[in-house]
């Protein structure tokens, strides 16, 4: 024990400058761990507004800004963290500032807080971003930045502001070889990005037939250096009819790209990537799980795991599967994946419409158990059944027909409840609907630790629906939180301090005007 004593002694004896250097080489959990071991130590490190902050951001699961920002002291960045967690623990926003828009957004995209608008009448991709003019005042004004467009050529669009990037897709002239060409551009310069491979690429050259090409369904994701395009009921140059996915490195020089076919009978929908180098694919019974491998410097897609959708009642068919996308600068951090289902049956006109959560990292993770139970994934493999996966690792929400989308950052995610539109045809102002999923903030509400006065702990609660003949995951515990007001909105997004709504003023849907309003939590 004096052994201990003396070593502990000797340690302390050090200048406290270097313990805080060496403190700070380590992983936060150590730090946690080196704060018990005596009453000096944790003094020490509850000295220091560096560690202190380490400690706050693995335990707030804080991800960075998506956007450069300035130079902040440590110290400050601390408060503000600590504040902004607190006022999401509220659902009470510090400022809420407002700017009407002139034109009614149409196949809008959100993407770090920045609202994209196809205007084809303009010839025009206008994107825009609400921004304080007055740090005093708090009054807003609407940042926007133009890239061009070809309207009669327009197909969709992607883009990526932390990488200053649009990703534009266009249909190619009839009797081409390929279907659409791609041009990468510059966001803020409306020009060729500096850092693409090649500023156009040929989308499915040599792949369609050039007469009989038509696409019903597209969808586009950029993520870091990946784009992705999936084209649904496509016609190849033999005049069968598939879906498409294909990949490409827009960074690379030799425009290195992949390709994988799905038959139409999987009743595929949807795609998301989740790191560099694994993505989902969305089926009508079944998520698929692909890596993207470069083999002698040409990259590959490879099938690596399956995971089965819980069964349903029948009529009943998963309709369509999509996903709220991961932005690219949070991809270094666990957090949740939204994947929203809607259900079909010939027997009724209405769609039900699910909402479900799973950590990112645990599905990683599953791709293990599923090659240590079945090997090597294949077309012909079995899928991982729910119940291996489902109710212990995901969390069901049923939807109702006019609810937002689910947004999600990090481990907390936001949407608006209720009915939009009430049963006489009158829009009505909504609730916004707050769940916090981070492990460490629930155990510390388990535990008494936190405030219980405007939130609720739910855990082991899962939709009673009569839907699905596999039981629903209640797996993952969160902190519930209900604001008092009330907002009319049809849309909204969110990110790390901060949500933006699409406010509607009017009666009536075919009566209204719209504006954005920022909602700051800090």
């Amino acid at each position: 024990m004096n052994q201990v004593n003396n070593i502990t002694i000797k340690f302390m004896d050090v200048p406290a400058e270097l313990l805080l250097d060496i403190l700070g080489h380590l992983d936060v959990y150590d730090l946690v761990r080196a704060r018990k071991v005596c009453s000096d130590i944790r003094q020490l490190i509850d000295s220091s507004s560096e560690l202190q902050y380490l400690i706050d951001v693995r335990y707030f699961n804080a991800i960075p800004a998506s956007l450069p920002g300035g130079d902040i002291p440590v110290a400050t960045r601390r408060q503000l963290l600590q504040k902004s967690e607190t006022a999401w623990q509220r659902a009470e926003y510090s400022q809420r500032n407002s700017i009407p828009m002139s034109y009614s957004p149409d196949n809008f995209r959100w993407s770090c807080g920045i609202l994209g608008i196809p205007a084809k009448s303009l010839e025009q991709l206008k994107f825009v971003q609400p921004s304080l003019s007055d740090g005093d005042t708090h009054t807003i004004d609407l940042q926007q930045r133009i890239c061009k467009i070809n309207s009669t050529t327009f197909e969709g669009y992607s883009f990526s502001p932390a990488q200053d990037l649009v990703a534009i897709l266009s249909r190619a002239m009839h009797g081409e070889s390929h279907a659409y060409d791609v041009t990468f551009r510059s966001l803020s310069e409306d020009k060729p990005h500096p850092d693409a491979g090649s500023p156009l690429v040929k989308a499915l050259d040599n792949q369609i037939h050039p007469q009989l090409f038509e696409s019903p369904y597209t969808q586009s994701m950029i993520f870091g250096d990946y784009y992705g395009l999936f084209c649904k009921y496509a016609r190849k140059v033999d005049c069968d009819v598939v879906d498409f996915l294909q990949i490409w490195n827009w960074k690379s020089k030799e425009a290195s790209q992949c390709l994988q076919i799905f038959d139409v009978d999987c009743g595929t929908t949807n795609f998301s990537f989740l790191t560099n180098d694994r993505f989902l694919v969305a089926g009508s019974r079944e998520l698929k799980l692909f890596s993207l491998d470069t083999i002698d410097s040409v990259n590959a897609i490879r099938l690596v795991a399956k995971f089965s959708f819980p069964a349903l009642k029948d009529p009943f068919i998963f309709h369509y599967i999509t996903f709220s996308p991961i932005p690219f600068h949070a991809s270094t951090h666990n957090q949740l994946i939204a994947i929203n289902m809607c259900m079909s049956a010939p027997t009724t006109t209405k769609s039900p419409y699910f909402t479900f959560y799973i950590e990112r990292n645990t599905l990683l993770e599953l791709e293990s158990t599923y090659i240590s139970r079945y090997g090597e994934a294949s077309q012909d493999s079995p899928s991982l059944p729910w119940s291996a996966w489902g109710p212990k690792y995901t969390r069901f929400f049923e939807n109702s027909n006019s609810s937002c989308t689910h947004r999600i950052f990090g481990f907390r995610s936001a949407e608006l409840i209720g009915d939009l539109v009430s049963h006489d045809g009158v829009l009505q102002p909504r609730p916004l609907h707050i769940r916090d999923f981070n492990p460490h903030r629930v155990t510390d509400f388990k535990a008494g630790n936190l405030s219980t006065s405007h939130q609720r702990l739910v855990e082991g609660e899962s939709p009673n629906s009569t839907l699905f003949l596999d039981p629903l995951g209640p797996g993952l515990p969160y902190i519930e939180t209900i604001s008092q007001e009330k907002f009319l909105a049809n849309d909204m997004t969110m990110e790390a301090n901060r949500i933006t709504l699409l406010s509607l003023k009017g009666n009536s849907m075919y009566d209204t005007s719209q504006s954005i309003e920022m909602l700051d939590f800090e």
